[in-house]
């Protein structure tokens, strides 16, 4: 009986040579690291060196948050991520009403400069190469992160990391945006600008399908609608005047690794040739890094199971490996208990060891891109990009990203494949181990990790200490200053800058834009 794919496509019994008809391999395919880049951004891949193995961490109070980095840095991490709590992604003190029940649940709670030395303390930052995820108060958090590696002596040019930054998908799926899309758009471009000119190896956006993956994305639509939130991004910095080859090199990207292996390499190598492309006969891009699709990979926390969670070691593996076989620059492994709690620290060190065995007990880092000829992953792939190029055809006739998110397109097409994927578990049409097929009469036991709600007293006491003995005058000329900048053209990072330096909190600096800019107000028009 034939199947489809996760974004519909058909599935054929058995492919041969008759399915590639008409199908130029020099065009198609090319050389690894070279134009279109199908095979992977770099001749070498993971023959030279396997990918930066990130895990994704962050709880409670900076200081727990900083042991978690220790361990895994000692357990042989080679990058770390860091999960920021709600409040903190949506521009909140942690004394502030509306965060209240939520500090250091998701992620650390930062609320200065303070928190940040905290968090990094005796972490070299010339060393290691961190990403943040963030997006609506990108700017702080990188500015924060800057200030305390000048702190260690650790100048700005010597830093690598992402900023995720990535502020329209907040709009398309998960809801942590604070200002309205023009005003967001212009802070991306300023970020742009600044790193180029203050931090020139950060990697300065990570644009993000994952999320839109866990709001119920099919393959096809996290890539397309990813795609085309990189085009507006793009748009918007030749707009400012920046040259696409002064910023695109740094621009990277970030996907979900889901079970469905064999569409997931197709995605990532068809994602990988759109871009080039995109990035050649539209924008003109000459330098061959700005048509690089560069991505980092989490495996699919949205396929994880409270059910029976030691199951998700298995779904874990599998996805993994499908990032690795499609090409990823950087891989996060989830913890088995993630549908549960925060992970533990034995969970959080298991799922690294995952990429551990992939690295160096197969042979998946021997070779370059082993699905290349595949008749399967060959056929699946002109397929998906077939279908993401239909669909990112449609923003382009809606006005692009921006305008599409205004008119709800997008949240409404995720919307519709998210229902149709609850229909079809439900009914046991789409089988979830554990869930709706072979299930236990009774779980058994786990003790998850629990966050102390005594975390959020604290950091009120925290700020209530850093507002008595700072210079108040200074933070308040600060500000302004902000808003002046924020009110006009000039790039509003290094008001930004001074005002954290002074030690004024996220939430007063993203309040003082909230002044000026406004705040958003999402809309169901579509």
């Amino acid at each position: 009986m034939a199947r489809e794919s996760e974004s519909g496509l058909p599935i054929e019994p058995v492919y041969g040579p008759q399915d590639l008809a008409g199908w130029d391999p020099a065009e198609k395919l090319g050389e690894p690291g070279a134009y279109p880049f199908t095979r992977g951004v770099y001749p070498s891949m993971y023959t030279g060196r396997p990918w930066t193995m990130r895990q994704y961490a962050g709880f409670g109070t900076a200081a727990e948050s900083n042991a978690r980095y220790r361990q895994l840095i000692a357990h042989g991490t080679t990058g770390l991520s860091v999960a920021f709590d709600l409040p903190t992604q949506m521009g909140h003190d942690s004394d502030a009403p509306l965060a209240h029940g939520e500090v250091g649940k998701v992620g650390v709670a930062i609320d200065s400069i303070e928190d940040m030395r905290v968090l990094f303390d005796g972490i070299p930052l010339d060393q290691v190469s961190t990403s943040m995820t963030i997006n609506a108060p990108a700017a702080l958090l990188l500015l924060l992160y800057q200030l305390v590696a000048e702190e260690q002596g650790v100048p700005a040019d010597r830093l690598t990391g992402t900023v995720q930054n990535d502020v329209l998908k907040e709009y398309i799926a998960r809801g942590t945006y604070i200002f309205p899309p023009k005003p967001s758009l212009r802070l991306t471009a300023d970020i742009f600008r600044y790193c180029t000119a203050e931090i020139p190896k950060w990697n300065t956006i990570s644009i993000s399908g994952y999320h839109m993956a866990e709001a119920g994305a099919s393959p096809v639509q996290e890539i397309a609608f990813t795609l085309a939130d990189g085009i507006e991004y793009v748009r918007t910095a030749i707009a400012a005047g920046m040259d696409v080859d002064d910023f695109a090199p740094r621009l990277s990207f970030f996907f979900v690794a889901r079970t469905t292996l064999l569409e997931e390499v197709a995605k990532f190598r068809a994602a990988r040739r759109i871009w080039a492309r995109v990035m050649r006969e539209e924008f003109g891009a000459r330098n061959p890094k700005s048509l690089m699709l560069r991505f980092h990979t989490q495996t699919a926390g949205v396929q994880l199971t409270a059910q029976q969670p030691q199951v998700n070691l298995v779904r874990v593996a599998v996805q993994a490996l499908g990032a690795v076989l499609g090409g990823t620059q950087s891989l996060h492994t989830n913890s088995f208990d993630e549908a549960i709690a925060l992970p533990t620290a034995t969970s959080a060190r298991l799922a690294l060891r995952t990429q551990q065995v992939l690295a160096h007990e197969t042979d998946v880092t021997a070779t370059v891109d082993p699905f290349a000829g595949s008749y399967a992953v060959e056929r699946m792939t002109d397929e998906v990009e077939a279908a993401a190029v239909g669909l990112m055809d449609k923003v382009r006739e809606l006005g692009g990203a921006e305008a599409a998110i205004e008119q709800g397109f997008q949240k409404a097409e995720i919307e519709r494949n998210a229902y149709r994927i609850a229909q079809e578990t439900d009914s046991g049409e789409r089988v979830v181990v554990g869930v709706n097929r072979f299930r236990l009469d009774e779980e058994e036991p786990y003790e998850p990790l629990r966050v102390d709600p005594a975390i959020e007293a604290r950091q009120c006491e925290r700020l209530a200490a850093l507002r008595a003995t700072r210079d108040q005058g200074a933070v308040d000329s600060a500000l302004t200053a902000l808003k002046k900048a924020a009110g006009g053209e000039d790039n509003v990072l290094y008001p930004m800058r001074e005002a954290l330096r002074a030690r004024a909190t996220v939430g007063e600096v993203c309040g003082a834009l909230r002044e000026v800019w406004g705040k958003y107000v999402p809309t169901d028009a579509f």
